[in-house]
């Protein structure tokens, strides 16, 4: 056995030599002092030894285990170092490189387009109030002007959803013009207010979205005309699209204003001298508007007599593609990273 011994020494001593990593390393451990390894069956083997043989065999077996795992260790830490060499030289940092800066982002160019038209009607003197995203049928069409049989209701493609607790319609509000009669009902006039928000539809394509946002506004007081809307209107389109353009408004219908009117303005790409933006035309339709309708007026509890107003319509979007030159409306809604940065510095 005392030669088995030593042979079992040179042999380990070799392996651990051999070994090219840490994990080969530790195979070589396991293959001598494991519960199955070499020297673990050599020293069950002592029992059948002679007494007079036993202390000496198994002192040189303590001797060879020693010499092992001192070896064993010497060799783990060359190892560790050459590992480590490695490491530094493949993931290796030059502090003195300058730091990355991380990008930053920008404001949507809906909410920037939003922003900017608040910010106008604010100087204006119309403050912002906010309505309800989920509707009842009287808010959103009955108290506006649009009866159940009313053709206009076809206009609007409305999401409709189930009865209320009381077994009321609710809806997806298709207009801003819900919140023109929650104001007209809970104060009284004078009243000057802009109504931005959500506003949805059930239709989708280059120029419209189930989901988009709208600005109402109207006022209401004592001798309201309707050269005073023609006046803020011109004003404000002026203002946001940063041009002297001319603005025109031609004969129209809605079922909460009375007279109505469509809103163009000269072409931002023509000068008005005709291109397919403006189909050839030199302007385009921008927003709705006209006086409140009296019945609009009765509906709230308004004296008609006493009192009338006007509101106006417009859609975001429609006013950003126009500003930016963006000519997709989905694009607003698909998230694209390229899309975002080119307009997040505009």
């Amino acid at each position: 056995m005392r030669e088995q011994l030593e042979a079992l020494q040179q042999e380990a001593l070799a392996r651990l030599q051999e070994a090219g990593s840490v994990a080969e390393l530790e195979q070589v451990r396991v293959n001598i002092l494991g519960k199955k390894g070499s020297l673990t069956q050599l020293l069950r083997g002592l029992a059948s030894v002679s007494a007079e043989e036993r202390p000496l065999l198994g002192e040189l077996a303590n001797t060879l285990k020693n010499a092992f795992n001192e070896a064993l260790q010497r060799r783990m830490l060359v190892l560790q170092e050459e590992d480590l060499a490695q490491r530094l030289a493949a993931e290796r940092l030059d502090v003195t490189l300058p730091g990355r800066t991380p990008p930053l982002g920008g404001i949507h160019p809906v909410s920037r387009a939003l922003d900017e038209i608040v910010r106008i009607f604010s100087q204006m003197g119309f403050p912002s109030a906010m309505g309800p995203e989920v509707e009842d049928d009287w808010h959103n069409f009955e108290a506006l002007n649009i009866p159940a049989d009313h053709p206009a209701r076809e206009m609007h493609d409305t999401f409709y959803l189930p009865p209320g607790a009381k077994g009321e319609k609710r809806l997806l509000r298709t207009h801003t013009s819900t919140v023109q009669i929650h104001v007209m009902e809970n104060r009284k006039p004078p009243l000057r207010v802009i109504a931005p928000g959500k506003v949805f539809r059930c239709d989708s394509d280059l120029t419209h979205t189930p989901m988009f946002h709208q600005v109402e506004g109207f006022l209401v007081d004592e001798g309201v005309h309707f050269g005073q809307l023609k006046g803020i209107l011109q004003r404000f389109l002026r203002l946001f699209f940063e041009r002297d353009l001319p603005v025109r408004f031609r004969p129209s219908f809605f079922p909460f204003t009375e007279p109505s009117a469509e809103t163009d303005m000269g072409c931002l790409f023509c000068d008005g001298l005709g291109c397919r933006v403006c189909k050839g035309t030199g302007w385009i339709e921008v927003l709705g508007c006209g006086l409140i309708h009296p019945a609009v007026l009765d509906n709230v509890g308004i004296d008609r007599e006493r009192y009338s107003g006007f509101a106006f319509g417009m859609g975001v979007e429609r006013l950003a593609m126009l500003k930016y030159g963006i000519q997709d409306l989905r694009l607003f809604f698909e998230n694209d990273v390229r899309f975002l940065r080119q307009h997040a510095r505009l």
